[in-house]
């Protein structure tokens, strides 16, 4: 992450109490960007990603009332930041968290359409009061308790080139065709509600809903959805590369990846017989 790490750093310096940041083992100059920022380095080995957030919330010594969680390729913009620090100050004792918009970043363009915009995300918590979801890959930090929306963007600049994107989303891949193997009512994890007046609660009832729809049909009508009525198109023609890539041929690897695990088993069971 020493790409991503100083735009990051850099969005949250002079307006937070302490700064913790958590490396999995990092090779590059992850740890010495991060010190140099002032920023508290703590190591623990990389699990997955619910894991790792959750050991964050046990284990770092924040000494602070709130804690903000951000990845290292997000920036807190100076609306968000003015945001955060308005609704500290008054601190109401019925909010337990606080969602924050993320604006996803592509080819340098913002991709407003689509659906992907406003994508609502509880980042800013009580300490101690929130978790991760138990998943191994799209998870989601919850509270028990009121939440409110704040103004202001968090933006996600997600990957430097498609070369990059493509990889990483070859590994998301994997995870999220073993994530489909877990029950939905798992401990630790979001139960989806229709009507709910949480954000995060209706996407995860819009995700069980689409795991439930047939492989292969389910990224078809995604991306013709996302492209055609939430109007994706007039993201550009970075926006044909994101939403195609993201909104289709994400979900269809998916789809076939699942769709492999399903008859390998088919054939051990056959050969066991």
């Amino acid at each position: 992450e020493e790409r991503n790490l100083p735009a990051c750093l850099a969005s949250l310096a002079g307006w937070v109490d302490e700064l913790f940041v958590v490396d999995s083992g990092s090779t590059d100059r992850t740890v010495e960007i991060a010190r140099r920022a002032g920023a508290r380095v703590v190591e623990h080995a990389f699990e997955h990603y619910g894991a790792q957030r959750n050991w964050a919330i046990d284990h770092l010594p924040v000494a602070a009332a709130w804690t903000l969680h951000v990845d290292a390729d997000e920036r807190i913009t100076p609306e968000l930041q003015r945001a955060v620090m308005a609704a500290l100050a008054h601190d109401a004792d019925d909010v337990a968290g606080y969602l924050v918009s993320r604006r996803t970043m592509f080819m340098g363009r913002w991709m407003r359409h689509g659906g992907h915009y406003p994508a609502w995300h509880l980042r800013l918590m009580r300490t101690g009061a929130g978790r991760c979801e138990d998943r191994l890959y799209d998870q989601h930090f919850y509270v028990t308790g009121p939440v409110r929306k704040l103004q202001g963007d968090l933006i996600d600049t997600w990957t430097p080139d498609v070369s990059t994107f493509t990889a990483r989303h070859l590994r998301w891949a994997a995870l999220e065709a073993a994530e489909h193997e877990a029950p939905a009512t798992a401990a630790g994890r979001i139960r989806g509600r229709l009507g709910s007046d949480n954000a995060i609660e209706q996407r995860r009832w819009l995700r069980d809903w689409y795991a439930r729809l047939p492989l292969f049909v389910r990224p078809t009508a995604y991306f013709l959805y996302r492209y055609v009525v939430r109007l994706g198109f007039l993201d550009g023609r970075p926006g044909l590369v994101f939403h195609v890539l993201q909104g289709f041929w994400f979900r269809f690897l998916v789809d076939a990846l699942i769709l492999e695990r399903r008859l390998h088993r088919k054939d051990e069971i056959a050969t066991t017989e």
